[in-house]
């Protein structure tokens, strides 16, 4: 945005005291954004909080997008990683599809079909009539040619091959709530050993959360002497990849954060 010159602002959302969502904080910041501003919302396993509103909650933050006429633009990285459900993690996103508000879409299938190295994804644009569509798009074409002007075609014939094939379909679909199962299974292996260490503090937030991160709360300082002291490598802010946890590395990681919460102010 910064690069583009427009202009941006953060919106509260993360709730540093309670390790969770700071739902009045982000109703009343969007509520506070001028009228028809344009919102980023993360559809499902936020990135890099872990937490996600519930379906009461995303109806309030429609309320208040609706009444104040924001155009929301939905950042999909991660869809079957929060719940292991295609359908479930597409709730917020259909629910304000559904309701007409103006969207903006960007899908990435990186994740979900591990396609780092092809960033295969779609940008979708919901639009009211016909009129706006060929508007949209006449744009839309013009922005395209200037930036790549033709993508690359291989993971995208990847994912199209799966997505048209019921039987590949249906495999996909399996493969990716069994990854989301061991990710939610390597959580409350964590908790459970961090709760058997008597570390101080409260970990309910290690099996609150969803998808492939976690804000542990641990400090910077804690977070450096993991990475310093334990080798365990995560980033300054607390967060780790739950998708790097494994039954061969939890009780380490956990003893390694018992540490340095002992230790390391």
């Amino acid at each position: 945005m910064q690069h583009a010159e427009v202009g941006t602002q953060k919106y509260r959302y993360w709730d540093a005291e309670n390790r969770n969502l700071n739902l009045p904080g982000m109703l009343e910041d969007l509520n506070a954004a001028p009228e028809g501003s344009i919102i980023m919302l993360h559809a499902a396993a936020h990135n890099p909080t872990g937490v996600d509103p519930t379906k009461e909650q995303w109806d309030q933050i429609l309320e208040v997008c609706k009444a104040k006429k924001h155009l929301c633009w939905f950042d999909s990285a991660y869809q079957g990683f929060a719940t292991g459900d295609l359908e479930k993690d597409a709730y917020a996103m259909r629910k304000f599809a559904d309701a007409g508000l103006p969207l903006f879409v960007s899908q990435s299938f990186a994740k979900n079909f591990g396609l780092y190295g092809e960033r295969v994804g779609t940008f979708s644009v919901t639009c009211a009539d016909a009129d706006a569509v060929k508007a949209v798009m006449g744009n839309l074409d013009i922005i395209i040619r200037n930036l790549y002007s033709n993508p690359p075609k291989h993971g995208a014939n990847i994912v199209k091959t799966v997505l048209s094939d019921p039987a590949l379909y249906q495999e996909w679909r399996d493969e990716l709530m069994a990854m989301s199962v061991r990710i939610q299974d390597m959580r409350k292996a964590m908790y459970d050993e961090l709760t058997r260490l008597g570390t101080p503090g409260s970990w309910t937030h290690i099996t609150s959360q969803i998808g492939m991160f976690s804000f542990t709360g641990l400090t910077v300082e804690q977070s450096k002497a993991m990475v310093d002291k334990h080798h365990i490598y995560m980033l300054s802010n607390g967060r780790i990849s739950m998708a790097g946890v494994t039954t061969g590395n939890v009780k380490y990681i956990a003893q390694a954060i018992d540490d340095v919460v002992h230790n390391v102010q």
